[in-house]
């Protein structure tokens, strides 16, 4: 009983940063699943099948507050589910160990320039127009055949690049990103039962695991909703600075002696810029400015 409860708190934590920050939720649950003794591939298979449920009730969510736009999702959508199959049937014997160190150092960098873009800027100015196919294609089946590979990562590959692009605001990033994950967990899920059957699911641990996601669902859409601009672009910028750091240390077996030490420093510094940017904001408050060149934030 206390076993499915902690894999439901899992779940809803997972969600929770996921839904309100764009990432997390796959890796998050994935890493948990194979901490208590599940294959990689089995903990893949039941943490896509749960993500049909908790991606849904997020997608609805978003799209009700506004922060889904219809044509970005509608080119990115696909092309992650028909990346996430392949991934999931064709290639997913394949080992991504090698190309994670890669992928991650371009994560961090992207972690960077998207931390300090927002940091740097009180009022931050969006590209116009929206991102194009020739943009949105390729990251989509990047980001899918990536999800489906390693458990999870549609949100860590796409809404990185999506906010480095500068046309969307960061609610609208995670918005989509969410609303799109719907397809990319159904086509997962699909080659999942291709390649390993129904067998590769454990029930037990598949619904708590919804559950708790579909319970946060609806919060995380409202957390994106209503942070302001500039704090929640500093504060993805620095969770993927985190992750990404800590992948590159464990690919390349830095002892756990320096690795406590590093990431405990950059939670700290990272926590202190949110609180920075969140009393810039409250201060711009008390005295706004209303040009029309900038975006409020």
């Amino acid at each position: 009983m206390y076993g499915l409860l902690a894999v439901a708190l899992a779940g809803f934590g997972a969600q929770l940063v996921d839904g309100s920050l764009g990432m997390g939720y796959g890796l998050t649950s994935s890493t948990l699943l194979i901490a208590i003794g599940l294959a990689p591939a089995f903990a893949s298979a039941s943490v896509h099948f749960a993500e049909i449920g908790t991606s849904a009730a997020s997608a609805y969510s978003h799209a009700r507050l506004g922060n889904v736009d219809k044509t970005v999702l509608r080119r990115i959508a696909l092309p992650g589910a028909i990346g996430a199959f392949a991934g999931a049937t064709v290639l997913s014997g394949l080992s991504t160990a090698a190309a994670r160190p890669w992928a991650s150092t371009l994560l961090l960098i992207l972690g960077i320039y998207v931390l300090f873009r927002f940091l740097r800027h009180r009022k931050v100015a969006l590209k116009r127009g929206r991102p194009g196919t020739r943009f949105l294609a390729p990251l989509g089946l990047i980001g899918g055949f990536v999800d489906a590979t390693g458990g999870g990562g549609w949100g860590p590959v796409t809404t990185p690049a999506l906010l480095a692009n500068g046309r969307m605001a960061p609610n609208r990033v995670i918005g989509t990103m969410n609303a799109a994950e719907f397809l990319v967990a159904v086509a997962a899920s699909a080659g999942f039962i291709i390649g390993l059957g129904f067998a590769a699911l454990d029930w037990r641990i598949l619904v708590p695991l919804m559950v708790g996601g579909i319970i946060a669902a609806p919060i995380g859409a409202w957390i994106a909703h209503r942070l302001p601009m500039r704090v929640m672009g500093v504060t993805v910028g620095g969770m993927i600075i985190f992750t990404n750091s800590f992948t590159l240390m464990k690919a390349f077996d830095v002892p756990s002696d320096v690795v406590t030490p590093v990431l405990i420093a950059e939670g700290a510094i990272w926590l202190t810029l949110v609180a920075v940017v969140v009393t810039q904001h409250l201060r711009s408050r008390r005295a706004p400015d209303d040009s029309p060149a900038t975006v409020e934030v």
